[in-house]
């Protein structure tokens, strides 16, 4: 006598569904945004605005090829930072990258002198890092939303904050040993 073959598959697909799509439903609250966190678009966008940026300045004029010149994005905000050898070259590199896509507004910091040495790079770096930790440490703000850049010890602060949120992390970097100044280059959210 030939009995009815019973087949588990299906059965069992219908038990792994329930199992994994059972908690995809549940939400306890309203769906909240957080205007201080950039999206992974906007971070490529940062990306390519800096590398496409230098490109375009060391194509500008050949007094531009030669300078030290750092391009900082941070959610369509841009720093240019770094020497040029005069006010011309100064004002070229900020028209260079003017009419970029994804950039809202540049922040000209060029200054009108002769690269800065290795050693002050170096010591550059080392205050940058110096501040990141302080801000890390400090835990008023979150430190992720804040970049922060050092030229000729001066640091430069970008990111998405609060009015309040600005003036704890200015406080916080003012304390660094070795900051001769603070530029604060921010996107309010508030």
């Amino acid at each position: 006598m030939n009995l009815p073959r019973f087949n588990a598959a299906p059965l069992l697909i219908a038990v792994l569904c329930v199992l994994l799509l059972g908690s995809c439903g549940t939400l306890t609250g309203p769906i909240s945004e957080d205007y201080g966190k950039r999206t992974l678009g906007t971070v490529w966008d940062d990306q390519m605005v800096e590398s496409r940026g230098i490109s375009l300045i060391r194509n500008e004029s050949p007094e531009l090829k030669e300078a030290h010149i750092n391009i900082t994005s941070f959610n369509g905000t841009v720093l240019v930072s770094g020497q040029v050898p005069s006010e011309a070259a100064k004002t070229a590199a900020a028209a260079a990258i003017q009419n970029l896509r994804k950039v809202k507004k540049i922040h000209n910091e060029l200054e009108v002198a002769g690269p800065t040495s290795t050693m002050a790079r170096a010591n550059d770096s080392y205050l940058t890092a110096k501040v990141k930790t302080a801000l890390l440490l400090n835990g008023d703000t979150e430190a992720l939303r804040i970049k922060v850049v050092t030229e000729n010890n001066v640091v430069y602060l970008l990111g998405l904050v609060t009015r309040a949120e600005s003036d704890a992390v200015v406080e916080t970097a003012r304390s660094v040993f070795g900051v001769q100044k603070i530029v604060k280059a921010f996107e309010y959210i508030n």
